[in-house]
């Protein structure tokens, strides 16, 4: 859906301004903000939220509230640049994903940097698989999702689970993902003026606390350039089918391109939509376009769980 002129610039000025309010230097303050936001905007009448305990870690299980698909699941891993966010915050997405799927979501608290860099979100995102396994499902009744570094690591728990010679899932589904934490993508200039979300200090904050200070020290670009932490230049031959959606005005649009690039050399089953107007995990937001894209994100589940 194309968006243009007065309309679209003045919408985006309103996620800047609500962006604004959430992000904080605290970082305990900064998370606090997004769970209230989600807490706000994460309600919905025909879902229902269930608690579970995965081997100490927080999760929840997000599910229409009427007879729905058991089969199929999705695991959802929330973004937040691996700094901050939670399952909390991810319902903006989680419950519309559930509502327009009929599947149930299963999201999850992994650990946070800076107090728990790389690989700890990786190790947990491996942890909710096996327990997904334990339960019964097979790794072909399951589609990965995430949002921004949960789009990250939704394609770090694939690439993992291949390291390991182990089952893929069904399918990715990915939105703004975030695959190249050395920022080579033209886009993080050409769109550094339009993205209301995302800009150059909060990326290189998150890097920092991510990658860990320790590792500047020694081989930084190198380290980077970990397929486990810039899925980017993972090798995806084998990977499943992937649906990507990133938004048009935001500095991690060509960390989609590229990737969807990738992936086509790779000889994987992958689509790509750019949302033209459209800013950073745009479909958080309560309007149209946002409900639009997730049904898209549906179709696509649809088709390969056909």
């Amino acid at each position: 859906m194309a968006w243009g002129g007065k309309a679209n610039q003045n919408l985006m000025n309103v996620i800047r301004k609500v962006h604004n309010l959430v992000e904080a230097e605290d970082i305990d303050k900064h998370r606090q903000s997004q769970n209230s936001l989600g807490a706000m905007l994460g309600n919905r009448k025909d879902t229902l939220v269930r608690e579970v305990a995965i081997d100490g870690m927080y999760g929840e299980w997000v599910s229409v509230d009427r007879a729905h698909m058991k089969k199929y699941v999705i695991l959802y891993c929330h973004g937040g640049g691996y700094m901050t966010g939670s399952s909390l915050y991810a319902r903006t997405l989680t419950t519309k994903l559930a509502a327009s799927t009929s599947m149930d979501v299963l999201c999850f608290d992994y650990r946070l940097a800076p107090e728990n860099p790389y690989p700890a979100a990786v190790e947990d995102a491996m942890r909710v698989w096996n327990y997904l396994m334990l339960l019964g499902y097979g790794a072909r009744d399951v589609i990965v999702a995430g949002d921004s570094a949960g789009g990250n690591l939704a394609l770090s728990l694939t690439l993992k689970l291949k390291e390991e010679e182990r089952l893929l899932p069904r399918g990715l589904v990915l939105m703004s993902p975030w695959t190249d934490l050395t920022s080579s993508g033209r886009s993080h200039e050409t769109r550094a003026a339009l993205d209301p979300v995302l800009d150059k200090e909060y990326l290189e904050k998150a890097i920092r606390a991510y990658v860990g200070e320790t590792a500047q020290e020694d081989g930084w670009e190198e380290q980077l350039k970990n397929p486990m932490i810039s899925p980017l230049f993972g090798n995806f031959t084998g990977f499943p089918p992937t649906y990507i959606q990133v938004g048009n005005n935001e500095v991690l649009l060509n960390d989609a391109t590229q990737l969807h690039k990738n992936m086509i050399k790779a000889n994987v089953s992958v689509k790509l939509d750019v949302f033209d107007g459209m800013w950073h995990v745009f479909q958080m937001s309560p309007f149209k376009t946002a409900y639009e894209a997730m049904d898209k994100n549906a179709e696509f589940i649809y088709d390969i769980c056909r």
